[in-house]
């Protein structure tokens, strides 16, 4: 068995959504309309990434970053995790529907990864433009649309070879499509309904030492 790791950032490897705590900090009443329309499927994820973000001035980058430095809770056992998953070379992969110049700084005590997919932010104009480098490959349903923003089963499928053992960490609805690859995934919230309603195998966790020892059962078996 060769495991190999794919694992989200907001809600997961932190406390709580991070894009949801900077927007209700610095832009509460426009970014809830946008909140409300992606929960309601009303707009795609990415569309409502790229509508939030255009609320913030790129002047406001480095408070942005400040604030989640100082807010943010790191998920007990995470470092731990971590470590156990590099001691064992066992490839870790950050996929995440979040922006790099927040998710990089917060993880960079941690690593390093195997790789860090996620979006990407243009300063250069006077809002915050978000790019999106992880696109849906031909055999994603969103291909022509490409709606996912951060393309999770498309960075898997890039990643993991025939005879790895896909884990999949995560908490909400975006982890859903990466999900139905999985062999297993450690789920939390939204996403332990959708595994059960799929009947995809999984395993909930509150903490990355719940994650640790079900990995170590499986690599030690």
């Amino acid at each position: 068995m060769k495991p190999i790791i794919f694992c989200d950032f907001d809600g997961t490897i932190t406390e709580t959504d991070n894009i949801v705590s900077l927007m209700t900090h610095f832009v509460p009443e426009q970014s809830e309309k946008i909140a409300k329309a992606m929960m309601a499927q009303e707009i795609s994820f990415k569309e409502g990434i790229t509508a939030m973000f255009e609320l913030l001035s790129t002047n406001q980058k480095e408070d942005i970053i400040q604030y989640l430095l100082d807010t943010a809770v790191i998920r007990e056992g995470f470092s731990d995790f971590v470590r156990y998953a590099q001691e064992h070379n066992i490839p870790f992969y950050i996929v995440s529907g979040g922006v790099d110049f927040f998710i990089q700084p917060m993880l960079e005590r941690f690593g390093p990864f195997s790789g860090i997919y996620c979006n990407s932010a243009d300063f250069t104009g006077e809002q915050i433009s978000v790019v999106y480098p992880n696109r849906c490959d031909e055999q994603c349903a969103n291909v022509t649309t490409q709606s996912c923003g951060c393309c999770k089963p498309t960075v898997m499928r890039k990643m993991a070879q025939d005879d790895h053992f896909k884990i999949v960490i995560g908490d909400s609805i975006s982890d859903f499509e990466a999900a139905k690859q999985a062999d297993l995934v450690l789920a939390r919230e939204q996403l332990i309904d959708r595994c059960k309603d799929l009947h995809i195998p999984y395993q909930p966790f509150n903490t990355f030492y719940d994650c640790l020892e079900t990995v170590k059962k499986l690599v030690e078996a």
